[in-house]
């Protein structure tokens, strides 16, 4: 993957990979006079795959300085290695050499601790001395970091409610006379003309309509087109259902599997990495594909620069034979700060947290004036000390409590990518994952094994397994855990059932 595109992902994607060394250190020989007498506190987070510039690391910078100038609090920082980072969490919470605060998001994870008492329950601390977390985080979230009727974490927020929407080569779609495609047999056509008909006039059979990356990354509009999305639930017949055993699942197997024996959907799919994606896009080689909602700011990006003839434009979403369209949500929580048991700094943790969620300008954007200002009522940003500190990113997504028109601003400013218009777009055709509970044990238990059932998907579509593996598929689904999860997140939905019915009477 070329470094721009590298930068933009950090940017925009919680792409929770970490780097780094070292569980719990201590820095306090290296203490300024200054910070001497401060309450000192103890955090291990990750570094969202940020680099620093020459001279800072993740304890000496200006954007932790200016935290803890603001707070009055001494912020020491861990950042455990990123091929390790839930196993050092385990190693921390077993170490008795506990942090003062730990940021977390894997919500199974999260769910095991709280349940075994790890975590210190912060509904106190949070009413004396959070007001901005608990005037900007909404209540349903802080539901769902609740247990036993205690809050346990402080919930980072996403600031995108989904990811994925299609886009195509417009210059290709005129080259073969074809309109922008909506329904599911629309899309095989044009899928098929852009691998078949040469819609890049070099006379040579090196295109290819549709692609994918390995385990299935990129499919989910076609999916949706089913009514359907991989490890959500949907509720039929009053009963939650996972999405993985649905009959719908097996009808979009096997128009991806139609696709595939056609010759129609990328061969080398099931190997392909993300930077695989990106040189296949950049090179031309690509007619249609489900973007990431900031791909046009990467490899379309890079496309046209290298093909100034390409063009790009988003489509509808594909549409079922029953209607159905749409792509599955983001969970609305992207991260959790814990404090683990026994902490004697909980206020100061909280009083942290609760400053970074009440200055989102600064942190997330930068310090004005300095990374952007204000030019005639546009936000305009300086692009070279804004990469430069995108590190910023590490402490403000702490707490991610979005704005709206900020947010607004800062994607134009960025440039003419859509980046807005393609959120917008997301936002209107989201599929909702009707389980957002904490995991319950069953999947504590089954989620692994479960998870590694589904390679079978994969040999489907190219053909190595038959379509009627996936009824097995659903045998073995059930009786290696999936049958006692399903039970336990009905029994979660149906308290929420009740909890929504009481709530309606008591209004």
């Amino acid at each position: 993957m070329k470094k721009k595109a590298s930068i933009y992902i950090f940017i925009f994607v919680t792409a929770f990979l970490v780097s780094g060394c070292g569980l719990i250190g201590d820095r306090s020989d290296n203490r300024s006079p200054e910070t001497q007498n401060l309450t000192s506190i103890h955090i291990v987070i990750s570094n969202l795959g940020m680099t620093f510039p020459s001279g800072m690391d993740e304890n000496d910078n200006p954007y932790l300085s200016y935290i803890e100038e603001k707070t009055g609090i001494d912020i020491q920082v861990t950042i455990p290695p990123a091929e390790v980072y839930n196993e050092k969490l385990d190693v921390i919470m077993s170490s008795g050499n506990l942090p003062d605060m730990m940021h977390v998001y894997e919500p199974v994870w999260f769910g095991n601790y709280a349940k075994q008492g790890g975590f210190m329950a912060l509904d106190d601390l949070i009413d004396r001395y959070g007001p901005n977390l608990k005037e900007k985080i909404p209540g349903e979230v802080w539901e769902r970091v609740r247990y036993g009727g205690k809050i346990y974490a402080v919930p980072s927020l996403n600031e995108v409610s989904g990811v994925e929407l299609v886009y195509a080569r417009k210059d290709w779609l005129d080259r073969l006379g074809l309109k922008p495609p909506v329904t599911l047999d629309e899309y095989y056509e044009v899928i098929r003309a852009f691998t078949e008909d040469d819609p890049d006039g070099n006379g040579e059979d090196d295109t290819v309509g549709l692609i994918f990356t390995s385990n299935l990354g990129r499919s989910a509009p076609f999916f949706g087109a089913f009514g359907t999305q991989l490890n959500f639930w949907f509720e039929r017949d009053g009963e939650l259902v996972n999405g993985n055993i649905l009959p719908e699942t097996k009808e979009a197997l096997m128009f991806l599997a139609r696709l595939y024996e056609e010759g129609l959907l990328d061969r080398e799919f099931p190997l392909n990495l993300q930077n695989n994606l990106y040189e296949k896009i950049e090179n031309g080689k690509v007619g249609l594909f489900s973007a990431a909602w900031y791909d046009t700011r990467g490899p379309i990006a890079d496309n046209m620069k290298k093909d100034p003839s390409a063009q790009w434009i988003a489509l509808e979403y594909p549409t079922g034979p029953k209607g159905h369209k749409g792509v599955y949500d983001k969970d609305i929580i992207r991260g959790y700060n814990v404090i683990p048991a026994g902490t004697q700094n909980a206020k100061a943790v909280i009083q942290m947290l609760d400053f970074i969620a009440s200055d989102y300008k600064n942190l997330k954007l930068g310090f004005e004036n300095e990374i952007w200002r204000m030019d005639k009522g546009k936000m305009v940003i300086d692009f070279e000390k804004h990469d430069e500190h995108l590190y910023r990113g590490i402490y403000q997504s702490l707490v991610d409590v979005p704005d709206p028109v900020l947010s607004k601003e800062r994607l134009d400013s960025l440039g003419d990518f859509q980046l807005y218009n393609n959120l917008e777009m997301i936002k209107k055709n989201v599929i909702k994952n009707e389980f957002y509970g904490i995991p319950t044990p069953a999947m504590s238990m089954y989620d692994k094994k479960l998870s590694g059932l589904q390679d079978i998907f994969t040999k489907i579509i190219m053909g190595i397994e038959p379509i009627d593996a996936f009824d097995t598929y659903v045998e073995k689904w059930k009786q290696e855990g999936g049958d006692e999860i399903t039970k336990e997140v009905n029994e979660w939905y149906r308290n929420k059932t009740v909890q929504k019915l009481g709530a309606g009477l008591d209004e």
